[in-house]
């Protein structure tokens, strides 16, 4: 045996050493080591058990003179070699019967381009909430198992409900980052708890605290496209400033996705990334470009029933439900087409024109983003989830669609169609903030019943997906039809990357993941295999649903979600259905009354997975549960003050004016000429309030959104230079609801204006607007009197808000915190 020289022998111990380190925790899979070890060009994947992985011990030598040392560097951790790269597509509030892939009538070429580059999957399911859906996408539990058996906003302090992703569920960002992959999220963020949004964090529960290095997107259910709520990593950010009118971000998103493409391949070519792309469209606000809208002029006139007959014809025809499939019936509830008036078809037809032309518009940016990958020639190796929706289609536009969301926020839910018709033009622009009638969005759930927060029935639930990895999937054009859920995306991305799920993440241990692998479903010689997805519970608000093997039974929802504090029953007292999928892909043959005992057996496995899966207690109080205490850094604060400049405060740590007296101190230093700028303003274009000075005259702006403007401001000379006070003062006309009051603006104790009002704001200002001081940097209270920023060119020595008690009943308070929360959905 050859004698070994001392450098053979370094490189020997230098190798056990690093594969010791690397399988510390346990024993090796496939662990790959490239390079030299110890040399700067040295990489290794890791075992996985845990993450990150123990570090590697020095394997170089120290001596006291550095010429007569030997340096030796960790290895770099990678992902398994050909690991793919992973593009995690979704889009928002989009039903089955949306996408033209899936059958629907508007045009999704690139969902096209995944689907027959790989497969469309028939029986794909969500939870019917956006933020539930989420959470269970990224950390493949269940929704109820990560915290999120509702949105955020709605939290309430059981672990199926808070809203915290506990650090033992890691999501596939910390998994892929740990392993090696480059991350990065782009797009809605629901999944920040409400009560953690502000600077102060903590941002534990934003995305860098989930694993991605990477964040360019926007916080909660929505924003204004036009004007987004924006934000890099953890800094709010403003890039539609200076481009009103040509900026829109569903293109910036795509821009912004590229541009960050472009620049991981040409640092690391080599290494895989994980993009997580996650649009707004279609979820309210729907606001395309006008170029968008011009394509789908006149496309919807033939109405949302003849639309429903066409969807499904088209769904038979692609395969996308069974050929023996049934057409759902029309709920009463919702009018026919033909009985609407000339005028109503109008504004109907155009709500849908602009909703068409916003998934077309999203579709398209999500084009671009696949082109980037495949101009650089990655896309071979590129595994591509694309889902059409998060939920099925919103209900929230309520039974006539309104030009401001907000409005139905509030309570307003039937703004008339006259009334409506004077922002025909404007359908869509950065002049409104608008949503489309319930009956188109029942209408693109085809061939299902029910819309988006009805998670017993598929209309609810049921998403079109496609997925496409060329270097593996081979039966092009493929149809798949085993029934899986949003939970088993993050197995199949594991399994597709050779990666383990961790069993320690930063030292916590984690629990398991609960989805199954779809990648089965990959091979052609499985096409027709049995779903390895047995059973799975559905739950939203009370309604329930249970699959299993092939069976499905669901509680019928007892109120239209679109229907607001109607009296609803005890949860142990809903009817059930049941439905054979096997025969009744639409859930159109309810079984119940012939099979008892087959609803009692699907009721005991529904009990089953709802005690394993945190989903008790069970809580149909619609939305009023957001009326339970929770975190809060402003928690029962009366009084609020500021010096100086301070801005992007959100909705929740900002002083609540609404159905109360409130007091607005603004103590100043004026400059020469009268000063000119905001002194504090909360909303904007479609709601809210701003003090201000608007040359040398104290000015108070109330908005009531946009159905009524109040301005206060007197007739004075411009102020002197100096020091002054300026107060608004208003007194509410309650006890009750969106009363009226009366305001006083007063300078220096001499009252300036004097002013009342018939109605206030009931339930929530613009949830994408911040409270600012100083400075005003969404969109203007008052366009007529002021463009933003409008900072203001003097000093604001102390502004103090003084509240005073909420005059609501108690009735009054639980239908606030039910609209809020709905709101923020």
């Amino acid at each position: 045996m050859k004698k070994q020289t001392r450098k053979a022998r370094v490189a020997a111990n230098a190798v056990a050493i690093l594969v010791a380190a690397m399988v510390a925790t346990g024993p090796a899979v496939s662990q790959q080591i490239t390079g030299v070890p110890g040399s700067p060009s040295a990489t290794s994947t890791i075992e996985g058990g845990q993450i990150p992985p123990q570090p590697p011990k020095f394997g170089g030598v120290i001596k006291e003179s550095a010429k007569d040392s030997k340096t030796w560097w960790p290895p770099r951790v990678v992902p398994p070699k050909g690991a793919p790269n992973v593009l995690l597509i979704m889009t928002d509030d989009q039903g089955y019967g949306v996408s033209g892939t899936f059958g629907g009538v508007i045009p999704t070429p690139t969902l096209d381009r995944i689907a027959k580059a790989g497969l469309r999957y028939t029986q794909f399911c969500s939870t019917a909430l956006c933020s539930p859906t989420r959470a269970a996408l990224i950390t493949g539990r269940n929704h109820h198992s990560a915290g999120f058996g509702v949105i955020t906003e709605l939290s309430t302090g059981f672990p199926g409900y808070d809203s915290i992703i506990t650090p033992d569920k890691a999501t596939i960002g910390t998994i892929l980052k740990g392993n090696g992959y480059a991350t990065s999220w782009f797009g809605k963020n629901h999944n920040t708890p409400g009560f953690q949004y502000s600077a102060s964090g903590p941002f534990d529960q934003w995305p860098s605290g989930m694993g991605f290095d990477y964040f360019y997107g926007f916080m909660g259910g929505e924003t204004d496209q036009w004007e987004p709520y924006l934000f890099r990593d953890h800094s709010q950010i403003f890039p539609w400033v200076g481009k009103e009118g040509s900026y829109n971000l569903t293109t910036d998103m795509a821009d912004e996705a590229i541009t960050h493409i472009k620049n991981l391949d040409a640092a690391s070519p080599e290494q895989p990334f994980f993009v997580y792309y996650v649009p707004g469209g279609s979820h309210s606000p729907h606001q395309p470009t006008k170029e968008w809208i011009d394509k789908f002029k006149g496309k919807f006139d033939m109405g949302w029933n003849v639309m429903r007959e066409q969807i499904f014809a088209n769904q038979k025809r692609l395969g996308v439900v069974p050929a023996d499939a049934k057409l759902t019936d029309w709920p009463d509830s919702l009018p026919k087409w033909e009985t609407l008036s000339a005028d109503e078809k109008k504004l109907f037809a155009r709500q849908a024109e602009v909703f068409a032309a916003y998934t077309a518009y999203t579709d398209y940016e999500i084009g671009r983003v696949i082109q980037q990958v495949q101009d650089m020639g990655k896309l071979d190796n590129t595994l591509v989830i694309y889902i059409s929706g998060d939920n099925g289609t919103s209900p929230e536009g309520t039974t006539l669609g309104t030009p401001n969301q907000y409005t139905a926020y509030n309570g307003i839910l039937d703004v008339p169609v006259q009334e409506q018709l004077n922002f025909y033009d404007a359908w869509g622009s950065s002049a409104t903030y608008p949503h489309m009638a319930v009956a188109w969005s029942w209408a693109f759930d085809t061939p299902f019943k029910w819309t988006k927060q009805v998670a017993s029935h598929f209309g609810g639930t049921r998403q079109g997906m496609a997925i496409s990895w060329p270097a593996r999937i081979k039966d092009v054009g493929g149809v798949r039809n085993q029934f899986h859920h949003i939970i088993d995306i993050v197995p199949t991305i594991l399994e597709a990357t050779s990666i383990k799920a961790p069993d320690v993440v930063n030292g916590i241990k984690q629990s398991p993941i609960e989805g199954v692998s779809m990648a089965y479903t990959f091979d052609k010689a499985n096409a027709t295999a049995a779903s390895k997805r047995t059973t799975q519970y559905f739950e939203l608000i009370s309604n329930r649903g249970i699959y299993h093997e092939g069976w499905y039974a669901n509680t019928t929802p007892p109120v239209a979600p679109w229907v607001l504090n109607a009296p609803m029953p005890p949860v142990n007292e809903y009817k059930w259905e049941l439905y054979n999928l096997a025969e009744d892909y639409s859930q159109a043959n309810d079984l119940a009354a012939k099979m008892p005992d087959k609803v009692k057996q699907m009721q005991a496995i529904f009990d089953q997975e709802a005690a394993k899966y945190q989903v008790l207690p069970l809580d149909n109080s619609q939305f009023a549960r957001a009326i339970a205490p929770r975190p809060s850094a402003v928690a029962g604060k009366t009084v609020f003050t500021y010096t100086g400049e301070n801005w992007g405060i959100p909705l929740g740590n900002a002083p609540n004016i609404l159905n109360k007296s409130f007091k607005i101190t603004a103590e100043v230093d004026v400059p020469q000429g009268g000063g000119d700028g905001m002194l504090v303003t909360l909303g904007g274009r479609f709601g809210g309030y701003g003090l201000y000075l608007l040359k040398g005259q104290p000015v108070f702006t109330y908005n009531m959104l946009t159905l009524l403007t109040a301005r206060w401001a007197g007739d004075q000379p411009p102020l002197t230079p100096g020091k002054h006070t300026i107060v608004f003062d208003f007194k509410y006309d309650g006890p009750g609801i969106a009363k009226g009051g009366t305001g006083v603006l007063s300078v220096d104790g001499k009252t300036t204006r004097t002013l009342s009002v018939p109605k206030t704001v009931p339930f929530l200002m613009p949830a994408d607007e911040t409270f600012d001081v100083g400075v005003d940097t969404r969109t203007s209270v008052n366009e007529l009197d002021y463009k933003v920023p409008f900072r203001f060119n003097g000093k604001i020595d102390r502004l103090t808000f003084n509240l005073g008690p909420s005059q609501l009943v108690a009735a009054e308070e639980k239908k606030v915190q039910e609209a809020v929360a709905k709101a923020k959905d």
